[in-house]
This record gives structure tokens, sequence and C-alpha cells, in this order.
């Protein structure tokens, strides 16, 4: 029999020395020890971090009043406005779990999230009144509706709710004594997958893993205390990342920005001295083909970190050359937006910007607080060998990863197939141990016998002076039984032909590579700048379109 040993006898846990991992201990600590320091921009409106608490705690004791507590679902319709940044600790304030809505989808995908997730509450800006009647229209059961009436917003849009937000608040008690979560594994927010094939899946995601990917947002980024974040990053996407909860622990500033508009961007880095900001390819891209004389007044370091599959190397040189500081890094819904990190070695400063370029394009590898990360066959689940050469599916373990997919258990029990988190993206792992995506395992294109990357493809048109942004898909073909077809959009200005695209690619691409059709014109995007392949297969009638 095993003696038990000593030090695990009488040192047991108690409240003095354990607690379950929360990111709202955050904001309580920002105002209490800077109550004075802004905490949120936006328009004419400023907001100190004792302020902002204080709201916080208004929004959490006004739910409590009107029953909503631990497990019900708070939906939010909303910008970036200093309303959606005090959801983020209001609703979990008193239990109940977070539910932010991307505000581009339809009414249908709408009302689907409002049902499948419960909402009991729905918090709205009224610039997607229009959507939002529709989709309450189809819940089975109406949810009590809170309208948002931004200052800063003069558009159309009516009141649909039982109050407005303000109104809301002035009923809560700015010393609403919340308490932490029983248990850090409670829910804190739930995050739809795109539902681009098919019903969206619900992402639910644990205190313990907002708080650690919170503060994970500064170690990798290294951010300084106080640091000036612009929201240029949807919060409804992945709960921004988590930022919210990376800003109070920072105690920073958040400059809110309710649209992506180069014009706006600058003007807010210039005047509120923006340090950090976050987007997807798209967003970085319109910033370096915007007037140069945007630019001008920005002297102070601007740190930028875009996520995505795989951003164009042109766009990182883009972005080196306008004097922004640039960190890549990728992950997915199921991992709390960014994931892993292309960690910078000081050995590239010496590469030409090509290389470097090339580099940091890679997704990297993990971040701190993920435990681990590798490229496995996903049939044998046994790890790729690190030969740069090899394709495997990335795969995740560890406390930022998802509770698993709501009221889908099957779903659940694929994604954690093997005791691992399969990401669905193809990648081969290089020898120093970073990982480079190649595709998505349903963009891969199969033409006759060989596996083209579309990826590969876009970096070369990327690389096209004319082009501003392109995607590869495949497309029926009799012999070959999927070529490459590829959609251009081109600078504003720019000029270019079919023959001239594919001639540009000959350059760059093996000849089975090169794509056999260009369809030029503006591509669909989602609410975060991603291109929408599976809209662009349908137009190429790919095999894949039906999936």
């Amino acid at each position: 029999m095993d003696r038990a040993s000593p030090f695990e006898t009488d040192l047991d846990r108690n409240l003095a020395n354990h607690a379950p991992l929360t990111p709202l201990g955050f904001i309580e600590r920002a105002a209490s020890v800077y109550p004075e320091r802004t905490a949120v921009v936006h328009g004419a409106r400023r907001h100190t971090w004792s302020q902002t608490y204080a709201r916080c705690r208004r929004l959490a004791s006004a739910l409590a009043q009107r029953g909503i507590g631990t497990g019900d679902t708070v939906a939010v319709m909303a910008s970036n406005t200093p309303e959606m940044y005090e959801c983020h600790f209001g609703v979990p304030m008193l239990g109940a779990v977070l539910n932010t809505l991307n505000t581009r989808l339809d009414a249908e995908a709408i009302g689907f999230m409002l049902n499948h997730g419960g909402a009991k509450v729905l918090i709205a800006d009224r610039e997607f009144s229009t959507t939002v009647a529709q989709a309450l229209a189809q819940t089975e059961r109406r949810p009590l509706v809170i309208d948002i009436d931004d200052p800063e917003y003069a558009g159309p849009g009516e009141r649909l709710g039982e109050m407005d937000y303000e109104a809301l608040l002035a009923g809560g008690d700015p010393e609403y004594a919340w308490r932490p979560p029983a248990d850090e594994w409670n829910a804190i927010s739930l995050n739809y997958t795109s539902g681009t094939t098919g019903n969206p899946k619900g992402v639910v995601y644990h205190h313990r893993g907002a708080y650690l990917n919170g503060v994970c947002n500064i170690v990798t980024w290294g951010m300084p205390q106080h640091s000036v974040y612009l929201w240029t990053l949807p919060m409804f996407h992945c709960n921004g990342w988590c930022f919210p909860w990376t800003m109070a622990a920072n105690a920073g500033v958040n400059v809110c920005l309710r649209k992506v508009d180069p014009v706006q961007i600058f003007r807010l880095i210039r005047e509120h001295g923006v340090t950090h900001f976050c987007g997807a390819p798209i967003v970085h891209t319109g910033l370096i083909n915007a007037d140069p004389k945007l630019r001008e007044g920005i002297a102070h370091k601007v740190s930028a970190m875009v996520a995505g599959a795989a951003p164009p190397a042109a766009m990182i040189e883009g972005m080196e050359q306008i004097g922004f500081d640039l960190t890549h890094v990728y992950g997915l819904t199921e991992t709390y937006g960014p994931a892993t990190v292309c960690a910078r070695h000081e050995a590239w400063d010496a590469l030409d910007i090509g290389k470097r370029a090339e580099r940091n394009g890679r997704q990297g590898v993990r971040y701190l607080m993920e435990e681990g990360l590798t490229v496995m066959d996903a049939e044998t689940m046994k790890p790729v060998p690190a030969d740069g050469e090899t394709m495997g599916e990335i795969m995740f373990r560890g406390n930022i990863t998802m509770k698993g997919y709501l009221k889908n258990p099957k779903a659940t029990a694929d994604a954690f197939a093997g005791g691992w988190f399969h990401s669905g993206d193809l990648a081969v792992m290089q020898p120093d141990g970073y990982v480079k995506i190649k595709d998505r395992s349903k963009d891969i294109i199969i033409s006759g016998g060989e596996n083209i990357s579309s990826l590969e493809i876009e970096e070369a048109l990327y690389r096209h002076p004319a082009v501003l942004a392109a995607a590869a898909v495949a497309r029926p073909d009799p012999k070959w039984g999927e070529t490459p077809c590829v959609f251009v959009e081109l600078k504003q200005g720019a000029q270019a032909t079919e023959q001239e695209i594919i001639e540009h690619c000959r350059g760059h691409l093996a000849r089975f590579k090169l794509p056999r059709a260009v369809v030029f014109g503006e591509l669909p995007k989602t609410s975060t700048g991603k291109i929408q392949k599976f809209v662009l297969r349908q137009r190429a009638k790919s095999a894949q379109a039906i999936e």
C-alpha cells in the first residue's frame, strides 16, 4: 500500500490558497488600482476604469432583477461600442453566458442562434434592427430585447426593445456584489461558427480559458501596461480574440470603432496614440493601399496582429514598408481565437525582406498557454515528419481549447477524437518546429491525381501589383477532374487581363498548378474580412460546392 506523500498531506485547497480562474477579476483590479485612468473611448464618450466597472455591475444587477442567472444566455448584436465591451464583464458577473452575434449574418442565421442558444435577453444596436426584427419573428420564445442607441450612429434603424440600454443600467446597482464562478470550468461565452456548410455550431468557452488567453495575449505580444488598443477586430468574433479581457488585465485604453475604415483607423491612431490593433489580412491590406497622406503625423510605434490561415507575403512586406510592427497568429473559434504565434528570432532581421516575410508568414508555434500543437495524420494519429513536405492536420490540446459544441455531442466527440482538437487545416511541420498551413482540407484542389494548394496559388496572385484580393477554388474538369479557377479583385484604378494573370503565375508555379480560368470582381467576404470560398466554389460550379 502506497504511503501518502507528505506533500499531499494536510496541504489542502482552501479559500486562502486557491480560486477559480476568471477574467472578471481583471476589471475589479483595474478599477481599484487605476480608477481614474481612461478605459473606453468612443467618439465624445470617455469612461474611466472605475466608471466602466460600475456600469458593468449595473448591467449585472439590472439583468439579475429580471430573473437572469447562472447558465442563462444573453445575446448581443452590436458593433464595437462601450456597451459591447461592458457586456463581456456584466453578463458573466451574474453567472450568465454571453453570446455575441455576428452582425453581418442574415436573419435566418441569427434566428437559429437565438433559438439554439436559448437567449433570454437580446441586447441589440438599432443599426441592425431590420435583421433583428426578422430574426425575432423566427424565435420560439421571444427574449427580452434591450436597445443600444449609440450617439455615434446616425443611420437608419428603429428601436425594437422594451427599453434602451442606458435606462436598463440606470435601474442597476453600481455596487452589485457579483461573485466569481464556483467552478472555472463554467461557461463564460457562446460563439457560433460561420455556418457556411449547414447550421453553425455553438462553441462554448469557459472562464479558465478566457482568463488564460486574456493574459497570454499580453505575454505573446509583449504589451506594455496601459497600452492603447484600437478595436478594428469585431468583439463578436471569438470574443474579440479575448482582448476585452486582455485590456482590463492591461488596464489600457479601448478605442472603439464601429466600422473598419482606413481613414478613421489612421485618424484614431494619430489622435489617441494607438499602440496595438488586430485584424484579418484584408484589414491590413486596406491600410497598405490607402493614401499615404493618411499616415502623416504617426511617428510612434504601432504593433499590429494579423490572423489567418496564410497572410500573403506581399501583405507582410507591405506592413513592414509602412512602418507597422506585425505579429502573425493563427487559431480558430474553437481555440479562443489565437492559439499559435510566429515567434520571431533576431537572426531573421538579417534576411532580405522577402525571406523575412516568408518566415513571418508561418503559423508558427503554440501560444504559451496552449499545451499542445502538432501536425498529424488524421487516420493514424501519428505526427508527420518535420520535413516541410509531408502534409497532415493541425491539432491542438490544452487550456485554451473550447469546452465543446453546445447541444452537439457527436460534433464534440468528432472534434476531440484521439485526445486532440482537429482543426481541419492541412499543414506541414518544418524542420525548426514551426507549422506552415498549406490549405483547408476542403480547399485542396485535386487535379489529375495531384494535390494543389489553393494557398500556394493565392500567394503567387498576391505578388501581382494590380491584385488587391484573390482566391483559388476547384472547378470541375472532364479530363483532370478539377482544375484551379481563380477569383481576383483588383486594386482601385488597376487593370489586368486573364492572360496577364496566368502568365504572372507561370513565373511562380509549376505548370499543372496554373489557373485555367480567371474571374474578376469584388470578392465576397465575412464581417472579419475572410474571403468566403464556399460562395466562390458555388460560382465556379465546383464539385466541392455541395458540402
